[in-house]
């Protein structure tokens, strides 16, 4: 396993930086054992997401004995503060990783390590979609297993003193119980949603029939962004599968898995635009987590290019070109990216872009978040390293600054 030194020295914001308050728009949270047990109603208690020992093993299982995951943290920090690097940091327990990467208060503590004023945060065990708890039958018992996240979720926002963001889980598989969800975690201050980018596949309507209409006037009524993070439903989530060559080893599947995985949610940024949902709800807001944005321009530009090649009589559901439903209704986020960012800046508009880094993932930016982001944004004016690194996420998700 390469380990690569721990920055244990406070982040000089001078220079291109000097004014700038840092929102990183992604990270994750490696759940602690006890977040569903803690919590859950005595009914529940046996059965919400736990540790048992199967085969073996330690492995999550929900409702008594299915599995819905192994007992890695996701994260390649290590204790003593050091990079992880390679695969071995799949087979590590929240006990061999560093605390930040489950304890909010070690969290915060390493927002100021690493320059950062606020950090938005998505699951892992749940899927980064909720689809895992498709898993569960029992509708009551799949709809405690969100309540209960969020609730967590709500507890360590305020810990954080709300410099910790945690995105609400959406249970998708019933619509008008994620509209319910929706206004009970923005009534408790969470400030988007995060759900499922492919519910036809529970047999659900997909995303750009009616049926989801009220869902998407209650994201605008409560002013929640529609979060759809990377592998956020079962189809797309594909890091070792279809995407790799069955010959590769760990390390060759996991590096072409996630360069894959990134533009997956190409497909559901043009399958939102072609079914009219941004025109027919101007104000909703969109993210595409932790996908980049260097292909962005590329994509709507063949986007743009097929509107009027193969779909002319569109033009009455979807009168504006697909590009200028991107400016206005989405957004994309850049973390390791230097080469192509001002090319995207200038093509997609400096609104539509916010930073990421993705802690603790094995891509994260840490340790050396502050020196990457001062190579893309070398050759910006002031406004625009201010507005991509701070003012677009703060209006977004309404962050103090």
């Amino acid at each position: 396993m390469t380990v690569i030194d721990d920055p244990r020295q406070a982040v000089d914001n001078s220079d291109l930086l000097a004014g700038i308050k840092l929102i990183d728009v992604d990270s994750h949270l490696s759940e602690p054992h006890d977040l569903w047990t803690n919590r859950a109603p005595a009914k529940y208690r046996d059965l919400v997401p736990q540790v048992k020992e199967r085969n073996g093993r330690r492995v999550w299982v929900v409702d008594g004995d299915i599995p819905i995951g192994g007992l890695g943290a996701a994260s390649v920090v290590a204790p003593d503060g050091g990079k992880m690097l390679g695969t071995g940091f799949i087979r590590l327990d929240i006990d061999m990783v560093h605390a930040a990467s489950h304890d909010p208060v070690a969290r915060v503590e390493m927002l100021d390590v690493l320059g950062l004023h606020a950090q938005v945060m998505y699951p892992n065990l749940a899927g980064f979609g909720n689809q895992n708890f498709m898993k569960v039958a029992d509708a009551d018992l799949r709809l405690a297993c969100v309540q209960i996240y969020n609730d967590a979720m709500i507890e360590m926002q305020q810990i954080s003193g709300n410099r910790l963001l945690p995105m609400a889980l959406m249970p998708w598989w019933d619509i008008d119980a994620s509209v319910a969800e929706t206004i009970r975690c923005h009534e408790a201050g969470l400030r988007g949603v995060v759900t499922c980018s492919n519910p036809q596949d529970a047999d659900l309507p997909d995303l750009g029939t009616d049926a989801w209409d009220p869902f998407w006037e209650a994201c605008i009524a409560t002013e929640m962004p529609v979060n759809f993070h990377i592998g956020s439903s079962a189809r797309d989530m594909d890091w070792f599968g279809q995407v790799p060559w069955p010959s590769f080893n760990g390390e060759q599947k996991l590096s072409v898995g996630s360069a894959n995985i990134f533009m997956g949610n190409a497909k559901v940024i043009g399958n939102l635009i072609f079914a009219g949902v941004p025109e027919r709800f101007p104000a909703l807001k969109f993210v595409s987590v932790e996908s980049g944005v260097g292909w962005i321009p590329f994509f709507l530009e063949a986007l743009d290019y097929q509107m009027s090649e193969t779909g002319p009589n569109l033009r009455d559901k979807v009168p504006l070109a697909p590009s200028e439903y991107f400016r206005r209704n989405f957004f994309g986020c850049f973390w390791f990216e230097k080469q192509s960012l001002a090319h995207v800046i200038d093509t997609i508009g400096v609104q539509s872009i916010m930073f990421e880094t993705d802690f603790p993932h094995p891509t994260c930016l840490y340790p050396k978040s502050d020196e990457r982001v001062r190579d893309a944004i070398s050759g910006l004016d002031f406004e625009t390293r201010k507005a991509i690194l701070s003012d677009n996420a703060a209006k977004l998700y309404k962050v103090d600054v």
